[in-house]
């Protein structure tokens, strides 16, 4: 009897035991509402102000419900954030979600990291987005991220310089040229790029007629057309007529010296530059200039992704979290605290950011941009392809290659690339 009652014993703790791991474990409706909120993890590299907006609009989406709480992360830069997520991908310790940049979505999809938004974001709840930027969020037919932190090129001219030399403000780059030549003489530069001039090089391409990869995945480095736009660029710096930003980074500088008319830089620099600029120093923005009569510019910034490693629970509440993000009311919100554009069309027309744009013109340019933008072929490689892109500018600035030279490495750089990783 003794006996009998032992083992009885046994398995009723192993009962209760098996019972408690297995509940622990599972994702059911009631451990979920016992253990309140599901945590959504987000990694992001946003800092400074930028920090201090998105956590803004984190606390804004932790207050509007009860269900989900996203707790977000800063990573550093984005160099920092990039290896964290290939690094967390191998220990599998990813987020829920995270910020990267669209390019890096086809070699998320080929580790298979990633999880696609189409079972958690309705098509309808897309519908407002500037097809500029959804375009991009598709990959093989699935929407693989979604946009979130971005920005377009915008030219900044300085208004006194302009009037000091009887300047009007250019509508093409022929002008912009035309200006630099007259300025040269006194020592200024007619504009300053940063310190590679890659987006300036793939804005004036795309304007003349072609990308620089296309969506067929054409490489289009050497072309007469890409050969054109790259001399316009090349030929003023050779001329002392432009300038980059060589160690400086970002060519801002030599714009708020009033060594030059204009810089062409990132529409989310408004905010540093209202904070940065010297004190009396002028300035003005507008939407890039055409090439050959026609316009673009190239979109930039970032997008969110979601992990495969993700709990259901979890995947809902991030997809829920980022659809609070492209709502009006938070998109615009974004915008107006970060200089990055609203995502979608229903947010620029409103009556309030409206205002704010009345009471803020420098930021007027960015949204102005937003029907010709465009942004980079994405594919599997693209990293590699644009760090040869930025070697290429890069001898050509400082080893004095000539386009033609510096390009062709590039078209054939650009075509083993592709080969080696996306034929199938």
């Amino acid at each position: 009897m003794k006996k009998k009652s032992w083992v009885k014993a046994l398995l009723a703790v192993f009962t209760v035991s098996l019972a408690a791991g297995l509940t622990a474990c599972g994702n059911s409706s009631s451990s979920t509402k016992s253990s309140g909120p599901v945590k959504i993890t987000f990694w992001h590299g946003m800092n400074g102000p930028y920090a201090k907006a998105l956590n803004s609009i984190i606390k804004d989406y932790n207050k509007s419900q009860s269900k989900y709480k996203v707790a977000g992360t800063a990573q550093g830069d984005y160099t920092a954030l990039q290896q964290k997520i290939m690094a967390g991908a191998k220990s599998h310790k990813l987020p829920t979600i995270s910020q990267t940049t669209y390019t890096t979505v086809p070699d998320y999809v080929k580790n298979g990291f990633v999880e696609p938004f189409d079972n958690y974001i309705k098509k309808s709840d897309l519908s407002d987005i500037y097809p500029a930027f959804l375009s991009t969020s598709k990959y093989q037919g699935k929407y693989y991220s979604m946009p979130f932190s971005k920005s377009v090129r915008i030219m900044y001219y300085n208004p006194t310089l302009l009037k000091k030399y009887n300047l009007s403000v250019p509508t093409s780059w022929e002008e912009v040229q035309k200006d630099a030549a007259k300025v040269k003489a006194d020592g200024l530069y007619g504009i300053s790029f940063d310190k590679s001039f890659d987006m300036e090089l793939e804005g004036l391409a795309k304007q003349n007629g072609n990308k620089l990869v296309s969506t067929d995945l054409t490489p289009n480095l050497n072309s007469k057309k890409t050969l054109e736009a790259t001399h316009f660029i090349w030929d003023m710096v050779q001329n002392k007529e432009a300038k980059t930003a060589g160690e400086d980074i970002y060519g801002d500088r030599t714009f708020t010296s009033s060594k030059a008319l204009f810089y062409v830089g990132s529409s989310a620099g408004i905010s540093s530059m209202k904070q940065y600029a010297p004190k009396g120093f002028t300035w003005e923005t507008m939407a890039l200039p055409t090439y050959k009569g026609k316009k673009a510019t190239e979109l930039a910034g970032n997008d969110i992704v979601m992990f495969k490693d993700a709990s259901a629970a979890e995947k809902k509440g991030g997809a829920d979290f980022i659809k609070f993000l492209l709502s009006k009311k938070e998109t615009i919100k974004w915008s107006e605290k970060t200089g990055y554009v609203p995502l979608t069309k229903s947010a620029v027309k409103d009556s309030g950011y409206q205002a704010f744009l009345d009471k803020n013109p420098a930021d007027k340019a960015a949204v102005n941009s937003l029907d010709f933008g465009f942004q980079s072929t994405a594919f599997i490689g693209f990293s590699e392809y644009r760090t040869n892109l930025l070697s290429a500018v890069d001898a050509m600035l400082t080893k004095h290659e000539t386009p033609e030279k510096a390009m062709g490495t590039l078209q054939t750089q650009t075509k083993k690339v592709i080969k080696d990783n996306n034929d199938k």
